[in-house]
């Protein structure tokens, strides 16, 4: 069995108009989550715009998820930052608050050498937390191959990898040649990554309909694609712009749609432009429509 099964959410950071943090807010949507029924929490990820927090906030923001979940489901925590040193404090930091793993980007600020991929996450093993390797080759120099993951697995604590590269195919060969668990990162292969033996989903819509990424992920493992099929169409078009570089501004938006207002996005990133809206308001009553229909 694996460590990490079932529907992950990459959880948004709730923000104020003023663009300082909603803790309040976050641990809101924690708890309604939780209620929904997903199987953990993933914080301070790319869609937590982490890179956008101060040390006080990220911590905070960490502090408040593990509270927030009050051990009802597991919390991995985003470890992505400049320096290898800076890593590995926010996984100390998530170990010793109990966290029950960490989501490890690879080197991020330029293109590095495979020895140095492989020492930085040598440094990471080291904090002796279970690790999830996070492979987006879409938006970081380093792709996780499956050769590389082969390598990277030999260390003891780490245990998978989030496979955003957006080929399912990746899924059947790193289940073929490594040991690890892999937690399909593109909601688009949500169908096909567990078809293909993906365990868990590291996922961004299901912050707006956590209902229907459950649904849709467990009934895909069972392999009833047929049944499950309509609801996927129905979502595909929101799920593409979860491998979108507006990625967060879209899904804060669809929040809002569902309910669920977590408020802007705090610059560089900038409201969309009014056809965008659109787009994913049409898309969501899209998905309203399908759902009526059963």
């Amino acid at each position: 069995m694996a460590k990490f099964e079932g529907v992950y959410v990459a959880l948004v950071t709730p923000m104020k108009d003023d663009h300082t943090v909603d803790f309040n807010r976050l641990t809101e949507l924690c708890e309604w989550l939780i209620n929904k029924g997903i199987d953990g929490l993933v914080p301070t990820g790319s869609l937590g715009e982490y890179a956008t927090l101060t040390k006080d906030e990220r911590a905070q923001v960490v502090e408040t998820v593990i509270s927030a979940s009050a051990g009802k489901v597991p919390v991995v925590v985003g470890t992505g930052a400049p320096s290898t040193k800076e890593a590995v404090y926010w996984a100390q930091h998530a170990k010793d608050l109990g966290a029950a793993g960490i989501m490890a980007l690879p080197p991020i600020n330029y293109n590095p050498r495979e020895v140095e991929v492989i020492a930085h996450y040598e440094a990471l093993n080291s904090v002796g937390i279970p690790i999830i390797a996070y492979n987006n080759p879409r938006d970081y120099a380093t792709d996780l191959t499956p050769q590389l993951l082969g390598t990277l697995s030999k260390f003891e604590h780490v245990i998978g990898v989030k496979e955003f590269s957006g080929d399912v195919r990746r899924v059947h060969d790193i289940l073929d040649q490594t040991d690890l668990e892999v937690m399909i990162g593109v909601d688009d292969l949500a169908l096909e990554g567990p078809i293909a033996g993906a365990t868990g989903w590291i996922s961004g819509v299901p912050n707006a309909l956590p209902e229907e990424g459950i649904e849709l992920f467990k009934k895909a493992r069972e392999g009833k694609v047929v049944e499950i099929l309509p609801l996927y169409r129905s979502l595909l078009p929101l799920f593409h712009l979860d491998a979108d570089p507006q990625l967060v501004q879209s899904i804060k938006y669809m929040m809002e749609l569902a309910g669920q207002p977590v408020g802007p996005t705090r610059p560089p990133r900038l409201p969309l432009e009014q056809e965008d809206y659109l787009h994913i308001k049409n898309a969501q009553e899209r998905v309203t429509k399908h759902l009526q229909k059963q």
